[in-house]
């Protein structure tokens, strides 16, 4: 039977982020930090107790934070389905082996590729920064990982001896590209080597490919860097809860479509 509501949630390094569906609608959404898994489920929780039903749908780059949520909502009650165990995602790829990009990666380029209905980029900046490739044909052909703004910023300070610990912050254009005190060179350095990172990489794929595709921006730093930036078309902070709708929906469609036959 096809769960009309349901709540999509991914659990990352840094974050989770969930939504309340219903159908593809997302209804509201909401984040906590990945480390505050009580927080995550309270929320979820309340959720679903004002929709009296529902599944969550439930997707994971980090299994020790999305365990410790996932037992707080069992505990309550509440069905989980886990994307990968439960739940296939309906992405054709051209991948070596497809077991190897996580699962945030193949559900946003599903979501951006079924947006779009034509080839598209899909740039993640989290934790870590993806830029991701998917064809003409819906097919994934992979794409590349660097560093994160926090992770850069963390490694020159945990990998030097002078450098501070430093908070990524936005900096204001009107002081112009140098940095004139080390706060600020670390923060220009870390945020040129991510835009200069899309940029290139950008480039490639549109070599490649022989056209230059559309391209949308995701992660919890995707505003802080491509807010203002013409190369990026659009900034889908949810696209991956979108992605794992699309998941369910088509999970249950098919086992709706087993059930008539039997």
């Amino acid at each position: 039977m096809t769960h009309a509501t349901y709540v999509a949630l991914a659990v990352g390094n840094t974050r989770a982020r969930w939504g309340l569906f219903h159908g593809k609608d997302l209804e509201e959404s909401g984040v906590a930090p990945s480390a505050d898994g009580e927080a995550a489920a309270r929320a979820i929780i309340a959720l679903l107790d004002e929709q009296h039903d529902g599944v969550v749908v439930m997707a994971s780059v980090n299994p020790a934070k999305s365990d410790a949520i996932a037992g707080r909502l069992e505990d309550a009650g509440i069905r989980i389905a886990r994307i990968g165990r439960d739940v296939a995602i309906p992405l054709t790829h051209a991948l070596d082996d497809a077991t190897t990009p996580g699962q945030d990666r193949a559900l946003c380029a599903l979501a951006a590729y079924r947006r779009a209905g034509q080839a598209c980029v899909v740039v993640d900046a989290g934790t870590a920064i993806t830029v991701d490739f998917v064809d003409g044909e819906g097919v994934f052909q992979g794409g590349v990982i660097a560093p994160g703004l926090g992770m850069m910023l963390a490694a020159l300070h945990e990998r030097t001896a002078a450098l501070p610990s430093v908070i990524y912050a936005p900096v204001d254009a009107s002081d112009g590209p140098f940095g004139r005190d080390t706060r600020g060179a670390m923060i220009r350095g870390v945020r040129n080597a991510a835009k200069g990172l899309v940029r290139e990489t950008v480039e490639q794929y549109a070599e490649a490919f022989g056209a230059y595709p559309q391209i949308v921006a995701t992660g919890g730093d995707a505003r802080v860097l491509f807010e203002s930036d013409d190369l990026v078309e659009s900034i889908v902070p949810d696209l991956q809860l979108l992605g794992i709708a699309e998941a369910w929906l088509a999970a249950e469609s098919d086992t709706d479509a087993e059930s008539n036959e039997a």
